[in-house]
């Protein structure tokens, strides 16, 4: 029996099908999402140690996978799941004790003599500070089946992208819409942006989020745990960071009349904690992927409230892409109008020759 449809329209037919099959496929796992980038993010950072091993050396692969999830889970995810829960528990507990900020906001308009804000809207924004940060950060009290679920799943993927690695990079230089050349660049990108927003900026930011802490321990500012946990998250944040969590402490020792507890502190950012971030990122740019702090920053602006905690990166990379294929375009089309004018030429010349 004859097909109603043309060559033409099964093709559009194919491409709208496969375009619909796909939404609802991403629909239905789009609340786990975030478990696939971790193990795509996870499979871009051990990927040289599992090359190291499981290639170069012959080690079993499942094996070394295997061992690169129990390390993972010791290294990264637990502490990185302590500091959470304790930054959540403190901003809780400021959103519901406001007095304690709000006698700090007090003495801060004291010192300066200017209205920072109401004591109502100073509430408003605590509360809603911690509520933004318990969706934020992952909470075992707020969805343990969640969580679980979604780190069952990202190692899960992680497992199988190490064990079929072969049949996983073959298969996405087969389906991914890009020359090869596209594809090199777009790995290059993604390499860079891990390492410089994952390695990188975690080392840097736990240099100064300790550095921050003790810095505060040291001229007796209460809570310099929480404070140092505090200045690792905001680490992450280019140009502002950790400013924002000694900069007020040292005003505050200013402001209740501690003069050289607050100079120590401020003199001690400025100095040290500051320029330690440079001279790491010096330091780190050219072996873990040289990033514009702009493209850092807005990617974090942008990929944060889509992604969460997972934003750090995945804003970054986002723009890094966008970038990316820019410039893949702009060259293409150059090379078209370069490809035209050499054909316009020998037409020409063709031309002439009959003549």
């Amino acid at each position: 029996m004859t097909n109603i449809y043309t060559p033409q329209q099964q093709r559009i037919l194919l491409i709208t099908s496969l375009i619909i099959i796909a939404g609802f496929i991403i629909y239905g796992l789009s609340g786990y999402i975030s478990a696939f980038l971790g193990a795509g993010i996870l499979y871009v950072v051990f990927r040289p140690w599992f090359t190291a091993l499981a290639i170069k050396r012959h080690w079993n692969k499942s094996l070394v996978t295997t061992l690169l999830i129990i390390f993972s889970i010791v290294v990264i995810i637990m502490p990185f799941l302590t500091l959470s829960l304790l930054l959540i528990d403190r901003i809780q507990y400021y959103s519901q004790h406001t007095e304690d900020i709000l006698n700090l906001a007090k003495k801060a308009e004291e010192l300066t003599g200017y209205q920072i804000t109401s004591q109502e809207n100073i509430q408003n924004l605590l509360r809603q500070g911690g509520s933004y940060a318990s969706r934020l950060l992952p909470s075992l009290a707020g969805g343990a089946l969640d969580f679980i679920v979604i780190l069952g799943l990202m190692f899960f993927t992680m497992y199988f992208m190490f064990v079929q690695q072969e049949g996983f990079q073959a298969g996405l230089q087969k389906y991914l819409p890009f020359k090869k050349d596209t594809q090199k660049e777009l790995g290059e990108s993604l390499k860079n942006n891990v390492n410089a927003n994952v390695i990188g900026q975690a080392l840097v930011s736990l240099v100064q989020g300790v550095l921050t802490g003790a810095t505060l321990w040291i001229f007796g500012v209460p809570d310099a745990l929480f404070w140092g946990t505090v200045a690792f998250f905001m680490a992450f944040i280019p140009v502002l960071g950790t400013p924002l969590v000694w900069g007020p402490a040292g005003l505050i020792q200013l402001s209740q009349g501690n003069t050289s507890q607050g100079i120590g502190i401020l003199v001690v950012g400025v100095v040290v904690i500051i320029n330690i971030d440079n001279l790491l990122r010096i330091m780190l740019a050219k072996r873990m992927g040289d990033i514009h702090p702009l493209v850092t920053l807005a990617g974090i602006v942008l990929g944060v409230p889509i992604f969460g905690i997972l934003g750090l990166v995945v804003g970054p990379l986002l723009l890094s892409y966008f970038i990316v294929l820019m410039q893949v375009f702009e060259r293409q089309n150059k090379q078209q109008e370069k490809e035209v004018a050499i054909a316009k030429e020998k037409v020409e010349a063709e031309a002439e020759r009959e003549k």
